[in-house]
């Protein structure tokens, strides 16, 4: 548990990025569509690269060394489709009107002057979304700490969206600019919080299979987040074939840092 500081610090960091985005939001609407574009699919591009060709294969060699090669590669299986389930099961409860996930409400300029209620229920969307995002942002951060940074790196880029999904209804229902913002940053603050919670359940039990299980599950979340939120968002503000790009630099890019460290 050297790590421990240093995985908090990171989750911090990559959950406060909803600031940029809140930022945004009370300060003005002009926005490079393509730049968030390109922004998004690139994260999206680290997100899916780092899941299959590092996280997914890491935690299937912990679970062959504790289970055997079948039993081993049938739990990987089992905890990879499990976190694919967690994280769709989450967008599926929270209702589609408030979840800034679904098409058609990151910048649907009808919740620019919402209620107040709508901003909260905003921040409540995301406050329970992002506690699998940083829970797996800390795990990665104690066994893999080069590997965390690319993660973490990631999920900031796409909480700046989120931030700014918060603060704009807040700060057009309410006028008051620093509201906006502090609910930016309580959203954002989900991820720490989802880490720390989720680290003091398990950490009577950790052990090699389970870090293999939370491993593979990590990969799940993260493969499900980039298809079913990133990409349909890049998509969304207009740029297709910059998304696209964004996905290709951001696993070259991933791809490459992963050889130089080895």
């Amino acid at each position: 548990m050297d790590n421990f500081w240093f995985a908090l610090l990171l989750t911090l960091g990559a959950g406060l990025s909803t600031l940029v985005g809140g930022l945004i939001g009370v300060l003005g609407s002009h926005r490079s569509t393509k730049l968030m574009s390109i922004g998004l699919g690139f994260s999206a591009g680290v997100m899916i690269y780092v899941s299959l060709f590092e996280i997914l294969p890491k935690g299937r060699d912990s679970l062959v060394d504790e289970f055997g090669e079948v039993p081993g590669n049938w739990w990987m299986l089992l905890a990879f489709f499990g976190g694919v389930g967690a994280i769709a099961l989450i967008d599926w409860i929270v209702p589609s009107a408030v979840n800034p996930h679904e098409p058609g409400t990151v910048d649907d300029s009808s919740r620019r002057h919402a209620l107040m209620r709508t901003g909260m229920m905003t921040a409540l969307a995301l406050g329970i979304h992002n506690f699998p995002e940083g829970f797996a942002t800390f795990i990665a951060a104690l066994q893999e700490p080069q590997v965390a940074v690319a993660v973490a790196v990631a999920i900031a880029i796409h909480n700046v969206p989120e931030g700014l999904a918060v603060a704009v209804p807040i700060y057009h229902a309410t006028g008051s600019r620093r509201r906006g913002f502090w609910w930016a940053a309580v959203s954002g603050l989900a991820e720490p919080a989802g880490a720390l919670i989720g680290f003091l359940l398990l950490q009577p039990f950790l052990s090699e299979g389970l870090f293999g299980f939370v491993f593979a599950a990590i990969a799940g979340v993260m493969v499900f987040i980039s298809l079913d939120e990133l990409l349909p968002t890049a998509r969304e503000y207009g740029e297709h074939h910059l998304a696209i790009y964004g996905v290709v630099a951001g696993m070259a890019v991933m791809a490459v840092s992963l050889v130089l460290f080895l």
